[in-house]
């Protein structure tokens, strides 16, 4: 426990929680599109579950780095390139977030996205689970390689995620919520998952991509649009003025 009286144990604390935060965004966004197509009374005790389960899945790896350090060790090479079984977890993660992606446009823009709108139906309360612990294994093992490379403290690494999911899980209904509520928002949000769907395959395969440009586009896009909602707002007054205006003439 000496690292409590250490600064700089402290510091790696800080900055270790608010990496994992901005890490947690994107399982955050695809927890909350999967839930949407639950009851309204099963999305927040599925939210909760699905986060949970990401915080035993990131401690778990962290328990085992010894199997963890295995994972890096090359199993097959392709095209000269060596892929180890952290590659192919990381590729089959991304294969599922585009395939799961691609489909909630699709469904999106053919049905209305919901049940009993023409959409495609719910896979249930244990099946949305399954599909979140899939991706969940996907964005641990992204989560801890990085804060393995930051802090060499366990017990710093363990507290940093469970501090993280804890915000995560406050979080994680507003969120849902406005998502849910804007469908414009909702499909930026899919967008962005087809990004690191398409920035997890590419690591797979040793092609880096930095995810700080992955992230300020999706953060640039957002701003735009949370620009064009206000502009909507602003004008649906005047519009509706005019409406009233146009019935009292003769």
């Amino acid at each position: 426990m000496q690292w409590l009286t250490s600064p700089e144990a402290w510091a790696a604390l800080l900055s270790l929680t608010a990496l994992e935060i901005v890490l947690g965004v994107d399982n955050i966004i695809f927890i909350s599109i999967l839930v949407a197509r639950l009851p309204a009374e099963q999305r927040q005790r599925a939210r909760l579950i699905g986060l949970a389960l990401a915080m035993l899945m990131r401690i778990g790896l962290l328990l085992s780095l010894a199997w963890m350090m295995r994972l890096t060790d090359p199993l097959v090479s392709v095209y000269a390139t060596d892929i180890s079984g952290r590659d192919l977890i990381l590729i089959g993660g991304g294969l599922f977030l585009l395939a799961k992606s691609v489909m909630e446009i699709h469904s999106s823009l053919e049905g209305g996205g919901d049940e009993g709108h023409g959409g495609r139906p719910s896979a249930g309360f244990y099946g949305t689970l399954v599909q979140i612990a899939v991706v969940d294994i996907v964005f641990s093992l992204d989560s801890v390689i990085t804060a393995v490379g930051m802090v060499s403290d366990v017990p710093v690494m363990v507290l940093a995620i469970v501090i993280a999911v804890g915000i995560m899980m406050f979080a994680a209904k507003p969120i849902g919520e406005f998502v849910d509520q804007h469908p414009t928002i909702k499909m930026l949000a899919l967008a962005f998952l087809i990004l690191v769907g398409v920035a997890l395959i590419g690591e797979g395969f040793d092609l880096h991509i930095p995810k700080g440009y992955i992230y300020f586009a999706m953060a640039f896009a957002f701003g735009v649009e949370m620009l064009n909602l206000q502009l909507r707002k602003a004008r649906k007054p005047v519009q509706l003025r005019k409406e009233m205006t146009g019935r009292r003439e003769p």
